[in-house]
């Protein structure tokens, strides 16, 4: 029986699965995203990346490059940008013949990305400018504290702490108040100073729970880190995640994400399977 071709991937632990779409003929409704991002009844993600020619996405954020990487949350809903997902996306397309190494361009709902695959095998993503958005109080349990806000462009709370052990468990969403401030959901990340330009993090993915790695969160809290008083401002900071460690470079264009990004796998899915969830 034919079936629905997959590559499985991560780039520090914030892991994805590949569908290589080029035509656009994949139903891949909400539902199926959320069977196969299960890690128990179906393989398992953080989320999934649809590689779709930008021509025949039939998607508004499709344009301005050739391939568009349809990013979607495991819960099905769509989401505008991922620094880990788009260089094992890149990681991909490289793999596949289809772009080049020394530099692609690749179309997503929040813009287009330039990534150059570097010589020691890294990934660097051109993430464009960091914006500031609405201030924000951040609980977990009986314990609060004030956010910044970020976009990257996904929304994301940045919650400097003196222990990442206070953020507690992250499987549920922190409360996030005022309940306007990030009215389509926001990535929280919980923040603490290492070394000068040196931080580590903690983060709750919307639409996901907590997760190993968070490419748009790490440039989000260099971003923020980097602005406190007292603070480095050296132009690259470094960022441990659960998941491994990754660098954010701050140019005249904006931030630059720099991390590994590896495929682990390909396969089939059973056609009649994904039937089902269409």
């Amino acid at each position: 029986m034919s079936g629905v071709a997959f590559a499985k991937g991560h780039g520090t632990g914030n892991d994805f699965v590949l569908l290589p779409d080029l035509d656009g003929r994949l139903d891949l409704s909400a539902e199926l995203v959320r069977r196969i991002c299960d890690r128990r009844f179906g393989l398992g993600a953080d989320g999934i990346l649809r590689v779709v020619r930008s021509e025949a996405a039939n998607d508004p954020g499709a344009q301005g490059a050739a391939i568009f990487m349809d990013h979607r949350n495991a819960d099905g809903s769509l989401a505008e940008m991922c620094g880990n997902g788009i260089r094992v996306f890149a990681a991909y397309l490289v793999a596949q013949g289809l772009a080049d190494p020394d530099g692609m361009d690749i179309a997503t709902r929040g813009g287009v990305r330039h990534v150059v695959r570097r010589p020691d095998g890294l990934f660097d993503v051109a993430m464009g400018p960091a914006m500031a958005a609405a201030a924000s109080t951040v609980g977990v349990g009986d314990a609060a504290w004030p956010a910044t806000g970020v976009h990257m462009p996904n929304p994301h709370a940045v919650v400097i702490v003196d222990s990442l052990d206070e953020a507690g468990d992250l499987t549920a969403p922190p409360a996030v108040t005022p309940a306007d401030a990030f009215p389509e959901g926001v990535n929280v990340e919980f923040v603490r100073e290492v070394a000068p330009a040196h931080v580590e993090m903690r983060v709750h993915e919307r639409g996901v729970g907590e997760t190993l790695s968070c490419g748009t969160g790490a440039c989000a809290v260099a971003w923020v880190a980097r602005r406190r008083p007292g603070a480095s401002d050296d132009a690259t900071y470094r960022v441990d995640v659960p998941g491994g460690t990754v660098y954010v470079e701050e140019h005249d264009d904006g931030m630059h994400l720099i991390g590994p990004a590896e495929i682990v796998a390909t396969g089939a899915f059973d056609a009649a399977w994904c039937a089902r969830w269409a």
